[in-house]
């Protein structure tokens, strides 16, 4: 596998400025630049052609304007359009570190994944919430253990930095229409196929997360009503750990009650020292603030994930027999 093969699929949507920074990152790789960038402006207002057209001389990129089918559709449509023999998806609010395409190439040379997903951190030119963020997404002490650590078998690649190869995408037929919710959709089809996937924990990208408090918790709600829906696609998925978000913000509410009815204080202690933990590495990853932050976004992020994960596991009890893009039409692109 040479960088040659590969090819860069990114949709965008009215986010010329984060094209900017992923496009720099790009022109200060190291190593090999003749790889390609395929763009797919995904029915913007606020598209960002000029600004790809200052890196042309720079990089092979070819851009795509289409009309706006969401972000599964439009890297199926990138990956249609791409010459390369594997793909790399990314959002196009990352950016990337000097040595990934170095770490890439070795990662597909050594040990080779029909689809891989890789990891994302927080750079040191991010806002402390968006550090904080990244904190609670990644930390194996939140929920980012969910996502399978390094040794786990069939992980489950994020479409923020994810590879897959041309036979597997031809085969698979790519992203479905679900959203969030179709990279773990597509893994676990290729797996059904007889296609390897797995994690290259080296493959790194600085994932900005251009979010509020609000934006956040809507997020990770929808993230929890995905995984519902795709453990009843899937039912061999399903884990005992997807309940954990919703045990714990249940857990939370029951122990606050008890501690102010003075009946118990087991339970919040042990909330305490679990939140104090948060603190003190957050704290040491990034600084105190981020880690004061840390505690407030783990905290939306298991209230927010949870509630979506319980309401739609008992919408679909609920309605069984119906299908499941008219129980949740927000959750599809048509």
């Amino acid at each position: 596998m040479q960088s040659k093969d590969i090819s860069f699929i990114i949709p965008v949507y009215n986010r010329p400025n984060e094209i900017n920074e992923l496009l720099i990152s790009f022109d200060n790789l190291l190593g090999s630049k003749d790889f390609e960038i395929v763009i797919i402006e995904d029915g913007s207002n606020l598209d960002c052609k000029n600004i790809v057209g200052f890196f042309k001389d720079k990089l092979n990129i070819n851009y795509y304007f289409k009309d706006n089918s969401g972000p599964g559709d439009s890297r199926n449509y990138g990956m249609r359009k791409a010459k390369g023999n594997y793909f790399i998806i990314l959002d196009s609010d990352c950016i990337l570190p000097k040595d990934y395409m170095l770490c890439l190439i070795s990662n597909l040379k050594n040990n080779y994944m029909d689809c891989f997903g890789g990891i994302d951190d927080s750079h040191k030119s991010f806002s402390d919430f968006q550090k904080a963020v990244s904190f609670s997404m990644t930390s194996f002490i939140t929920t980012g253990h969910i996502r399978g650590g390094h040794k786990s078998k069939n992980f489950q690649p994020r479409s923020f930095n994810m590879g897959i190869s041309k036979v597997a995408f031809n085969k698979s037929g790519g992203f479905g229409k679900i959203h969030p919710g179709e990279d773990p959709d597509l893994s676990i089809r290729l797996n059904d196929m007889g296609f390897t996937t797995g994690l290259y924990i080296d493959v790194k990208v600085f994932h900005k997360r251009r979010i509020s408090v609000a934006s956040f918790f809507k997020q990770v709600y929808k993230f929890g009503v995905a995984r519902s829906i795709l453990n009843l696609w899937h039912k061999k998925t399903k884990k005992i750990m997807y309940w954990f978000p919703t045990l714990f913000c249940f857990t939370l509410l029951i122990s606050m009650v008890l501690t102010s009815l003075g009946l118990d204080y087991v339970l919040i202690s042990i909330f305490t020292l679990y939140f104090s933990l948060i603190f003190l590495l957050s704290s040491v990853k990034n600084n105190p603030i981020v880690g004061l932050l840390s505690i407030l976004t783990t905290i939306i992020q298991f209230f927010g994930y949870g509630y979506g994960f319980l309401k739609s596991y008992l919408m679909l009890k609920l309605y069984r027999n119906k299908d499941v893009e008219k129980v949740f039409p927000n959750m599809f692109f048509n």
